[in-house]
């Protein structure tokens, strides 16, 4: 029965956490109390902010700039270093084959280069490698058999021609000095009477075993071989660069990381105190 003149009231319960109707996103109120949340995009445009990022990027792209000089100076140096390497291996003395290297041994990778000599007698399954270049110019590589006097089996590459033909090898017995080179892996497919790659593991199939792992750049011939341009010495692969540079070189590209980084940082700190500061004493803040 309505109290007092037949009224009737009603009530509802309201969570003091809801956000009153219509109030903008990211505000609330606690006690009538309004925490808002920092405004990172607005922070990010403004004048002080563009301004320091302006300064820091520049030091950015002075960082790049300073990789980019220590990753051509590992290139230069690299290269220096090889050229060094090459120069002392050419001053050195060969040695016997049978000394550096055993047939079917491992070819460990500080052998490439190295000057030595051997003596046997050239096969007559003499190979053509296509693709190869001399002074800007495609031609063949001459492959020959030498048996050594271990009845070894060992590849010889005698020199280079510009034409398919195949310079006869000296009859008899030869010796020869080179450098030493490590066995290619098995290329395709080619035409008879060549092989698309120096790869011993495959030459073994034809030429038979034991066989050794690398094969030998020819320098010079005893008694001498008419024909072939003798080629120069062989370079490891992926020794152009100098190691020390390269890391001088990341760690700048991580420092102009680090200015960027610090300016997100300034943002995401300097839009919270705005908060901080803007909210009443006692409100709670994002």
């Amino acid at each position: 029965m309505p109290p007092h003149g037949g009224v009737r009231r009603t009530y509802r319960r309201v969570s003091p956490q809801a956000p009153p109707l219509g109030a903008p996103l990211g505000t609330g109120s606690v006690d009538g109390m309004t925490a808002a949340r920092p405004d990172y995009l607005r922070t990010a445009r403004s004048p002080r902010m563009l301004l320091v990022l302006a300064l820091l990027l520049i030091v950015a792209a002075v960082c790049a700039r300073l990789g980019m000089w220590q990753l051509e100076r590992a290139q230069l140096r690299g290269e220096a270093a090889a050229e060094e390497r090459a120069a002392e291996l050419a001053e050195q003395e060969p040695d016997p084959l049978e000394a550096v290297l055993s047939p079917q041994s491992s070819f460990r990778g500080d052998l490439v280069g190295r000057p030595v000599v051997v003596t046997g007698t050239f096969g007559a399954d003499e190979l053509l490698v296509p693709g190869r270049v001399l002074d800007d110019e495609v031609g063949y590589l001459v492959l020959t058999p030498l048996t050594t006097d271990d009845d070894a089996v060992l590849a010889v590459v005698r020199g280079w021609v510009a034409a398919a033909s195949l310079p006869p090898a000296p009859s008899g017995p030869v010796r020869v000095t080179g450098y030493l080179q490590a066995g290619e892996a098995a290329g395709d497919a080619v035409p008879d009477g060549q092989i698309d790659a120096v790869s011993p593991a495959e030459l073994v199939n034809r030429w038979g075993g034991p066989i050794y792992s690398g094969y030998v750049v020819a320098s010079e011939v005893e008694p001498p071989q008419t024909g072939p341009s003798l080629l120069p010495p062989p370079t490891a692969q992926g020794t152009g660069a100098n190691l020390q540079n390269l890391a001088y070189a990341l760690q700048w590209w991580i420092f102009g990381g680090f200015a960027v980084a610090l300016w997100v940082r300034m943002v995401r700190d300097a839009a919270r105190d705005d908060v901080s500061s803007s909210a009443p004493a006692g409100s709670p803040s994002a």
